[in-house]
């Protein structure tokens, strides 16, 4: 399957890259729906992987890259329901959140991030499974789950440790302050800087860049320079479960749900 057209995803190969696109509305919010896409693309992926020597992940949606989880289907799904049954139902979503970024962080390809605009949460810590990442001028990086009595759950901490150190990721959870791209570049989370709305060109020249190298000495480098953290992984999902069992987190989804702001996940 070359080319997909889903609800949230599109994918196609373009000049050897596969670019995955990503195009819910307001701002590419991660459900269900969007994780059985994912896992569509997962799927594919290693035959996708045969005829391609890139990957880029960008969005189209005008406000960023993606804002994160759903929040309001996570809260709306567990209205009515035991709290046993809710953080069964997170734990499942996790497991299956995490496998599908697990198999883009372990791709057999280079993968690139074009992000702009926004780049918060899940969001976040889907560029963070991604080789490199090259950035708009405008885009705007943060972790705002603390606000909700949460940490990250999609594997961001122990993916930013990994490839920043222990200081950025205490900087970015307990503060919740958001990182400009200048800043991101400053401290190596970001690797080029774009001029707006030029993330996607420019990775598309990465792309054939590296696509001038012997494949398989590519993903030697990558295996033995970016390995997965996979026991601090499950720990993240016992830690975020742990919390969204305390009464403190339906407080906070209740508020963000209620927020009738145009972009309520703006710290």
């Amino acid at each position: 399957m070359n080319e997909f057209k889903g609800q949230a995803i599109s994918w196609q190969i373009v000049n050897g890259a596969i670019e995955l696109a990503l195009h819910r509305e307001p701002c590419n919010e991660i459900g269900s729906g969007t994780l059985e896409e994912l896992e569509t693309f997962a799927a594919a992926l290693p035959k996708l992987a045969g005829d391609a020597h890139a990957l880029i992940v960008h969005s189209t949606m005008k406000a960023g890259f993606s804002a994160g989880a759903d929040l309001r289907e996570l809260y709306q799904g567990a209205q009515g329901m035991e709290k046993a049954e809710a953080v069964r139902g997170v734990r499942e979503f996790l497991r299956r959140i995490h496998a599908v970024m697990n198999t883009l962080d372990a791709a057999p390809l280079t993968t690139i991030a074009a992000v702009h605009g926004v780049t918060f949460g899940g969001g976040f810590e889907l560029a963070l499974v991604c080789d490199i990442i090259i950035a708009d001028r405008m885009a705007r990086f943060c972790f705002p789950e603390l606000r909700l009595g949460l940490i990250p759950g999609f594997g961001g901490i122990p993916r930013l440790k990994r490839d920043l150190g222990n200081a950025v990721v205490r900087d970015l959870l307990m503060t919740g302050r958001s990182f400009n791209v200048m800043k991101a570049q400053q401290i190596g989370l970001v690797s080029q800087i774009a001029a707006e709305g030029e993330a996607l060109r420019l990775a598309r020249a990465t792309a054939a860049q590296v696509g001038k190298f012997d494949r398989r000495t590519s993903m030697a480098a990558k295996e033995f320079m970016k390995p997965i953290p996979y026991d601090e992984l499950k720990r993240e999902i016992e830690i975020f479960c742990d919390l969204f069992a305390q009464p403190a987190v339906e407080e906070g989804l209740r508020k963000f749900v209620e927020n009738e702001g145009v972009q309520p996940y703006l710290p």
